[in-house]
């Protein structure tokens, strides 16, 4: 069990630069929101309902974080922050990351029964900040979705689905092949002080080019309003 333990916690290392040891890991609130719903679920499982939703009332007291007591959770969940849910018929699978303000949402049958109504998350799925996976779809196997995505159909595996309502972006094999993409969101510049920097640059370029275009269009214009005298003949393409 000790073993489980520390492969666990050196998981989450792994995926986290923060930490400069287990011993910080021990105090985020995804490893104890992970830790209370082993309990909870075991309790769901044995039919013990209401002990199981005490637990789950705890957790979330404590964590921030609401799990319910019947969601299916694989081995080394990574939970970064807090403010996540995760319905009831979830099922995740190993290596899953999570970071904050997720959503793993159900659908509303209306026939009223509940059946399989929550998000299934294969492997190695990395869900950015804010995003919603809604109703019971599949998330295959190491796809990123991206930070404030909505996401209400099946996604193929490897892919990374941003916007709203969540699409497709193409990504480079090399892209795709990384173990970790953080935040689930590949970015074209570092995100270091460098990166920054050229993000800058890009975006005085981008400003320079809109006031060169708005200039072209305004000289058009001009041209278009001034009338055409009789006397002077009009040549084709001025």
């Amino acid at each position: 069990m000790l073993g489980n333990l520390v492969r666990y916690l050196d998981s989450i290392v792994a995926r986290d630069p923060a930490p400069r040891s287990r011993w910080e890991v021990l105090l985020y609130p995804g490893v104890w929101a992970v830790f209370w719903h082993r309990l909870a679920h075991a309790l769901f499982r044995a039919d013990l309902f209401l002990l199981a939703r005490m637990v789950n009332h705890l957790s979330r007291f404590l964590t921030g974080i609401d799990i319910h007591p019947g969601a299916t959770i694989g081995r080394n969940l990574f939970i970064d922050h807090g403010f996540s849910v995760i319905g009831e018929t979830a099922d995740i699978g190993d290596n899953v990351t999570i970071y904050q303000c997720v959503t793993l949402g159900g659908s509303n049958p209306t026939n009223g029964v509940g059946g399989k109504r929550h998000p299934t998350l294969l492997d190695n799925v990395i869900v950015g900040s804010g995003a919603q996976i809604i109703g019971p779809v599949t998330v295959g196997r190491r796809a990123r979705i991206g930070a404030s995505a909505v996401v209400t159909e099946d996604v193929p595996e490897g892919a990374t689905m941003i916007g709203v309502k969540a699409r497709s972006t193409l990504v480079k094999a090399e892209t795709w092949a990384r173990e970790f993409m953080p935040y689930g969101t590949p970015c074209q510049e570092p995100c270091e002080p460098g990166g920054a920097a050229k993000g800058v640059q890009r975006f005085d370029q981008l400003e320079d080019e809109v006031a060169l275009l708005r200039a072209e269009i305004a000289a058009l214009r001009a041209q278009l309003d001034q009338p055409v005298r009789d006397s002077e003949p009009v040549v084709k393409g001025l």
